[in-house]
């Protein structure tokens, strides 16, 4: 007969409990060690044990393999469950990653999207254009004003290509100085007490490239960006002398009407292509005939 361990007490240490556990363990020919229970072999062992013990005894154990059975199961259940909230989580922070990584690039194609429906629009205004006009492959789209000087042109278009044109491929830095300081008029730039327009002396201009340089400019430097702004702005600048007394030595500037200059600003021609094949013509100082305003 099967003797039965005592129950446990508060005196008990967790060292007694155990080898208590491990005594009946053994008795039964049980294995407890393992990372779950065996309820087979508890089941087969109180089949087993039959008349051995009193009818009370065998249905209590009965119910002790059922229970365990049953919390058995919820033991697995409860483990499915955490290693499934593991991998949700998990998943969690690395979706969030990638939408983090895909908003950086949604922004930076943003533009770039912006500039090839602007293209394609103002390509599709140049196929439907009057078939009297038609000899001139370049006209530009309804709504876009012509520029009226190589400065107004190159200013209102991307500058990253203007660069590319004029420092990459033609070695010409001066000339694109002179289009970067222009539009940074607002800076450097004299506003008239009137407010009809601007000027700007070779002190101003000096302060507007070192600005841009990140450096104070040569002497030379300085005087060749001026020569290129009175080459390329055609009409739009002019070069003049200023006195505000008469015991002021006269000074140099160079002049442009308040609506000149805030064309400057317009980005007009920005995502239209008009650059393409427009080195040679950049290069002699031309305005490109795409934003020319033919005289009639």
């Amino acid at each position: 007969m099967v003797t039965m361990p005592r129950n446990a007490t508060p005196d008990d240490s967790g060292t007694d409990s155990t080898a208590t556990d491990h005594a009946l363990a053994d008795e039964l020919d049980m294995d407890i060690g393992g990372d779950g229970t065996d309820i087979d072999a508890l089941q087969s062992l109180v089949s087993d044990l039959g008349d051995e013990v009193p009818p009370p005894v065998s249905s209590v154990l009965e119910l002790l393999v059922g229970t365990i059975d049953d919390l058995q199961e919820r033991v697995d259940d409860l483990e499915d469950e955490v290693e499934q909230t593991h991998d949700v989580a998990t998943t969690a922070v690395g979706n969030a990653a990638t939408n983090d990584q895909r908003l950086e690039e949604l922004e930076t194609q943003q533009e770039a999207t912006h500039d090839v429906a602007k293209s394609a629009i103002a390509k599709a205004q140049q196929l439907e254009a009057d078939s009297d006009h038609q000899e001139d492959a370049e006209q530009l789209p309804e709504g876009i004003e012509p520029s009226s000087s190589p400065l107004d042109f190159f200013a209102n278009c991307r500058q990253s290509k203007v660069k590319t044109m004029f420092v990459e491929r033609s070695n010409r830095q001066n000339t694109y100085r002179a289009i970067t300081v222009a539009k940074r008029w607002p800076e450097f730039a004299t506003t008239r007490t009137d407010g009809s327009g601007v000027f700007m002396t070779k002190a101003d201009l000096q302060t507007a490239l070192t600005a841009e340089l990140g450096k104070e400019p040569h002497r030379q430097t300085v005087k060749r960006v001026w020569e290129k702004l009175v080459e390329i702005g055609g009409g739009d600048i002019v070069e003049k002398t200023r006195q505000v007394g008469r015991d002021q030595t006269q000074t140099e500037i160079l002049a442009m009407d308040m609506d000149t200059a805030e064309g400057l600003l317009e980005k007009r021609y920005v995502g239209l292509d008009l650059l393409e094949n427009s080195d040679h013509k950049a290069a002699t100082g031309g305005v490109t005939p795409v934003v020319v305003e033919s005289s009639p």
